[in-house]
């Protein structure tokens, strides 16, 4: 099922027009969620992620936005679904409507899938990844946003699965790395643990959030949010990316570094404990 507005419809209903902004502008976010049987795992942080987002784009934030009423709806949609007692992805759409008199006000769409797993899961063979140099992300705010503009990841995609790897890890225009295709990027050498800051361009992740809380609380780890070179990688003892599906997924090779999966597999055992207690 999908929640537009509030109102239930089936998965093969004509919902937008040809003037949705999504569609013809990439005037929409989204913010995408994990779900665990009755419960919605950092759900207070997704929220005001959106409500930040929202107003860095200027739209209006209708009075009905609150965190209760957005947390009625997924319920809704997921009880709709079949999925309030199973684990599930739930991906949340805002928009500036169409044809509106007030041209900031805004639509949502709320979209449900079933998950593999009500926990994080330990990722496991291998995953290599190259640069991915052809085009630069822009360090800036607007790269920190969640946005369905999803051209760089997309190609990105593309050039990986042509050359054989599982994903790839972007530049921003300065020729650091900034970020995976798929999530946040964490740099592990010794006890000293870094991630691109948000002022590179990198996407301000729920989960990159939530894994520099739980760093920052473990004495035996040191966290730098510095910038990360190219030159940088072959020097690291291990290589993660974050996002909100696979929580952390351990890189194992990059060129000819290959990396170990400790501190991903310690990290992780925390995640799903502070995801438990969200």
């Amino acid at each position: 099922m999908i929640n537009f507005d509030g109102t239930l419809h089936g998965e093969d209903s004509q919902l937008f027009s040809t003037h949705n902004r999504g569609f013809t502008h990439g005037d929409a976010l989204v913010e995408v969620i994990r779900v665990a049987p009755g419960k919605i795992y950092f759900w207070e942080d997704h929220y005001l992620r959106l409500m930040a987002s929202m107003r860095l784009l200027r739209m209006e934030i209708p009075m009905t936005f609150t965190l209760e009423f957005l947390e009625e709806q997924l319920q809704k949609t997921l009880e709709a679904s079949g999925l309030h007692n199973a684990p599930a992805l739930a991906a949340l759409y805002v928009f500036r409507r169409d044809g509106s008199s007030e041209p900031n006000e805004v639509s949502y769409v709320i979209t449900v899938s079933a998950h593999t797993s009500p926990f994080y899961e330990a990722a496991t063979g291998d995953f290599e990844v190259d640069l991915y140099k052809d085009h630069y992300r822009q360090a800036g705010m607007l790269s920190n946003l969640s946005t369905t503009n999803r051209i760089l990841a997309t190609i990105g995609q593309v050039y990986a699965r042509e050359n054989g790897y599982d994903s790839c890890l972007l530049l921003n225009d300065q020729k650091n790395v900034v970020q995976a295709l798929e999530g946040n990027i964490f740099w592990v050498k010794d006890s000293t643990i870094k991630t691109p800051p948000l002022s590179d361009g990198c996407e301000n992740g729920v989960i990159r959030k939530k894994m520099i809380e739980i760093i920052q609380k473990v004495p035996s780890y040191t966290l730098e949010e510095v910038s990360i070179s190219p030159f940088d990688l072959q020097k690291a003892d291990e290589l993660f990316i974050t996002n909100i599906s696979k929580g952390i997924q351990p890189v194992r090779q990059y060129r000819k570094a290959q990396f170990q999966t400790n501190v991903a597999n310690d990290l992780l055992g925390k995640l799903n404990a502070l995801a438990r207690l969200s």
